[in-house]
């Protein structure tokens, strides 16, 4: 089978909607991901023993499990609770969900436990809630420099949305699939799907290379200004 530009044009709106709804579910699995992140690893330092022990049960459960099967109970499995949430719904819930708790909530943790102890002292020397502590001298220092990790993540998670295909998401992968059952050509919609993919995160390759670079001065002068004090 010879390549066909006449039919890479014609199939290429289809295939470039298709990257439209992959880029959207992965910037709104990735917004959900930051938050349930955040709440995952906030809720696990909890004073209370039945908050973080339960909190970290579902965390555990749900890095337990691979994405696939997750996406399976969310779309296929709720309707039989009555919860019906559309295909595009259900893959950034599931990509948020799997992502939040497997991976942003540990480069939290991660940022969290590395700022010094004694700010946490001095917050609480100044008489600070536990709230005013975490949202005005904790986390405005733990954030900076969890930035690249974090873009990284949403770099894998844009890789895993051909997965979103299994629910019905008319993706990038999902609409190469449709053309290859209406046409049976597999070489152009298939290469493409690369292209576009490959495409997409040397992009994001280097713009995470520019948060590394930019976060990375910032947390060097935050260091180079404690330990000059």
């Amino acid at each position: 089978m010879e390549w066909d530009w006449d039919f890479v044009w014609k199939i290429m709106p289809t295939l470039i909607g298709g990257v439209k709804i992959t880029i959207i579910a992965t910037l709104l699995g990735s917004v959900l991901s930051t938050v349930v992140g955040l709440a995952v690893a906030l809720l696990r330092r909890s004073a209370v023993p039945d908050v973080s022990r339960g909190v970290g049960f579902v965390a555990e459960f749900i890095r337990g499990t691979p994405l696939l099967v997750q996406l399976y109970l969310i779309f296929y499995v709720l309707p039989d609770f009555g919860i019906l949430p559309p295909p595009l719904l259900a893959g950034v819930i599931g990509l948020g969900l799997n992502y939040g708790t497997y991976y942003t909530a540990e480069v939290y943790r991660a940022g969290i436990d590395n700022v010094p102890r004694g700010q946490w002292e001095a917050a609480k020397a100044c008489n600070l809630t536990g709230r005013q502590t975490c949202t005005h001298v904790i986390l405005p220092q733990a954030i900076p420099p969890m930035i690249p990790a974090l873009a990284n993540y949403f770099i894998a998670m844009f890789k895993e949305t051909p997965l979103l295909s299994v629910i019905t998401v008319l993706g990038l992968m999902n609409q190469a699939k449709s053309v290859v059952n209406s046409y049976y050509r597999y070489i152009e919609p298939m290469t493409l799907v690369g292209v576009f993919f490959l495409t997409i995160s040397l992009l994001s390759v280097f713009g995470l290379r520019w948060l590394e670079r930019r976060y990375g001065r910032i947390e060097s002068g935050r260091v180079r200004r404690i330990v000059a004090r």
